[in-house]
């Protein structure tokens, strides 16, 4: 079976494509907005090369909700093309870091931080949000190596690295389709301003 691997949830991007836990494509790019075109002719090089996959799995962040989105749309549109079933999986289980154990941390905005425990490629605790204070707090006592996927000025001691598509793909294995629902993972409840009634 070709299992498609897509991950755009930090500023580096991948794709990976195996075939029976064999790697035949797995390619890393710069991911903003301005780059999404190498996402796209990636993706195209690997289907050309390669041919479809009958599975696809996205990394559903948290992080780049614009990379996320791009991601998880591409692998809806590709599976309905080549009929491929379709896995979504929290992109912090898919650092290649060479340990069980670790905690991962993230820049969630207006102030806060997302803090996660993994534990053999499973979310143990997570994502949950933090002040700064209670962050430093929380990672005295952590016990494990930390990461995140984006420098974080605030914690020089946390070892950047970014999800992997290759990683993604080899959990694919493992995970029945539709683990959970291919949107990505918010952090916050949406937050919604009504107009003004005049």
């Amino acid at each position: 079976m070709k299992t498609l691997g897509l991950e755009l949830s930090s500023a580096r991007g991948s794709i990976a494509l195996l075939e029976d836990g064999r790697s035949l494509f797995a390619t890393e790019f710069p991911n903003d907005r301005k780059h999404s075109g190498l996402f796209f002719e990636s993706l195209q090089r690997c289907v050309d090369d390669f041919g479809t996959p009958q599975r696809i799995v996205v990394g559903l962040g948290p992080g780049s909700y614009a990379g996320t989105r791009i991601a998880i749309a591409a692998a809806i549109g590709l599976g309905i093309a080549c009929r491929a079933s379709l896995i979504g999986l929290p992109s912090f289980c898919t650092l290649p870091a060479n340990t069980q154990r670790y905690a991962v941390v993230g820049d969630a905005r207006r102030q806060a931080f997302f803090f996660a425990v993994v534990d053999e490629r499973r979310c143990l605790e997570g994502p949950m949000l933090y002040s700064f204070a209670d962050l430093d707090a929380r990672l005295a006592t952590v016990g494990c190596p930390v990461f995140s996927a984006e420098a974080l000025p605030q914690f020089p001691n946390v070892t950047i690295m970014s999800p992997s598509a290759l990683v993604l793909a080899q959990l694919a294995s493992h995970e029945p389709v539709s683990l959970v629902a291919l949107e990505p993972i918010y952090l916050r409840d949406p937050h919604i301003t009504a107009p003004r009634v005049l």
